[in-house]
């Protein structure tokens, strides 16, 4: 292989044709559409909940149909977190309406996953974005904070867990976090991961947040009740092999050299298949595991010229915590990792977006694929610790995260996601198709592909450029094997 990732042969011109079949077939494809189908239909897939886990024999079975090899579900253990009730309420005091009336109004509201049980009281501070300046010159000392689900533009965006964690820091007691969409949608998300939080944390609608800025005005309080429980519990990934190693010990059908048998070198390609317990979790994340789905079927027609194993994982426990990624990189053997491919957020939209993380290696291969396919694609190349890829990035193994931008003009943040709308109707079969046959490309090409790994130093100071780390400490995701220096 040429320096800077460039290959021998390409999986274009190695499979005599049998590319330019399988994404024939690939646009008649129904697969994907059906597995999204039966996953939406499920009550919900919240980590370690038994819907998950009707969802990991489902995710099994398409794994089967679409021909992949050496299916398996493989438990893990987690806090499984459960949801009971919320109240959430301004309460009389200095807050006072236009007429000089007291306020005591009740607001519909949801606990956040990780969310402790409890009832706080505390004055109502808006702290607008929640961003680390906004948040340090608010005084929270005791406070009920309220941050908006969205970031300035301009500016990388700042999770849900950093505004929390910096919140905590500050001194507050409670934590609401308001949509910056509207429609009357309470967000959900993880306040830690697989670990119970340390004060209340509630979503409410963007509606409910406007009154709230303005009742935060007046010197407002607010109360915050959640009933919740954290416990032990399990949750599981689903494995499936392509181009394993009985078939690379052959010669193949197309007349290539035959491969190393011994070699245990694969590229992994990961999507999660859990949702939150308020949602059909559509968009975040079926939309992805439908994407791999169609991708499988792709892979599994052209299986003898792939020159590598593609280990496909469909994890769990992703939107509260990663559990599953962290579980599938404990198990494996990284230094035989040469890449991850991580799809989340691919098939929601209609353009493909590459965040490369990083790599410059991968950023090569997304563009070459794509001018190939004649697809647009946008680039990110900034790595996140904020999905799937993360276990397999901060260990140095370089990362390629597909997703899909919003139509032009939609706010920035999830949209949907984290939601009660996110659901099946918002999603259009062809992009699903496309997708898929995009991620099969690339996860071919990547198998041809020499990919230089990532220097922890490298992936540090590049964060650190992004102004992560506060936030990542605050969140108490900053790898401890990086030190304080």
């Amino acid at each position: 292989m040429d320096e800077g990732g460039s290959t021998e042969r390409s999986i274009a011109v190695t499979t005599d044709g049998h590319l330019e079949s399988a994404i024939g077939r690939a646009w008649t494809d129904d697969r994907p559409w059906r597995l999204l189908t039966r996953l939406t239909e499920l009550p919900h897939r919240m980590g370690g909940s038994p819907g998950e886990r009707r969802a990991a024999e489902i995710v099994r079975e398409a794994f089967a149909d679409a021909g992949l090899e050496n299916r398996e579900i493989r438990e893990f253990e987690m806090q499984y977190w459960e949801r009971g009730s919320t109240e959430f309420a301004v309460l009389e005091g200095d807050a006072k309406a236009d007429d000089g009336r007291d306020v005591d109004r009740s607001f519909e509201a949801i606990a956040l996953p990780y969310s402790p049980a409890g009832d706080v009281e505390g004055p109502l501070v808006d702290v607008g974005y929640g961003t680390p300046e906004e948040i340090e010159n608010a005084d929270l000392q005791g406070a009920v904070a309220i941050a908006s689900t969205t970031t300035p533009p301009g500016q990388r965006f700042v999770h849900r867990m950093e505004k929390f964690g910096h919140a905590i820091a500050a001194g507050a007691t409670g934590f609401v976090f308001a949509n910056h969409v509207d429609g009357q949608l309470p967000p959900t998300g993880a306040l830690k991961f697989d670990t119970e939080a340390a004060i209340p944390g509630i979503g409410v609608s963007s509606e409910t947040g406007d009154w709230l800025r303005e009742y935060a005005d007046r010197d407002a309080r607010a109360r915050i009740r959640v009933d919740a429980r954290t416990q032990p519990g399990t949750s599981q990934n689903v494995h499936g092999t392509v181009g394993s190693e009985a078939s690379r010990a052959s010669e193949s059908s197309s007349g290539q050299r035959p491969r190393d048998a011994d070699t245990e070198e694969e590229v992994v390609v990961v999507a999660h298949y859990d949702a939150h317990d308020i949602t059909e979790g559509a968009l975040d994340n079926g939309c992805g595991i439908a994407t791999v789905v169609g991708a499988v079927n792709v892979l599994t027609a052209i299986e003898d010229a792939l020159d590598c194993r593609v280990r496909i994982v469909g994890v769990g426990c992703e939107e509260i915590g990663l559990l599953g990624a962290e579980a599938l990189a404990d198990e494996l053997d990284l230094e035989a990792v040469r890449a991850v491919v991580n799809v989340d957020g691919a098939g929601r939209y209609r353009n493909l977006r590459a965040l490369t993380h990083a790599s410059d290696d991968l950023e090569a291969l997304a563009e070459r694929v794509t001018d190939v396919l004649g697809q647009p694609l946008a680039v990110d190349p900034d790595p996140h610790p904020f999905s799937d890829h993360w276990p397999f990035l901060r260990n140095g193994v370089p990362a390629l995260q597909l997703h899909s931008e919003p139509p032009e003009g939609r706010e920035r943040g999830r949209g949907w996601g984290h939601t009660t709308a996110d659901t099946r109707d918002k999603v259009d079969p062809r992009n699903l198709r496309e997708h898929a046959v995009l991620t099969a490309t690339l996860v071919a090409e990547l198998t041809y592909t020499s990919v230089e790994r990532l220097e922890a130093n490298r992936l540090r100071e590049r964060l650190q450029e992004q102004d992560f780390e506060s936030g990542m400490r605050a969140a108490e995701l900053w790898p401890d094997a990086w030190g304080d220096s």
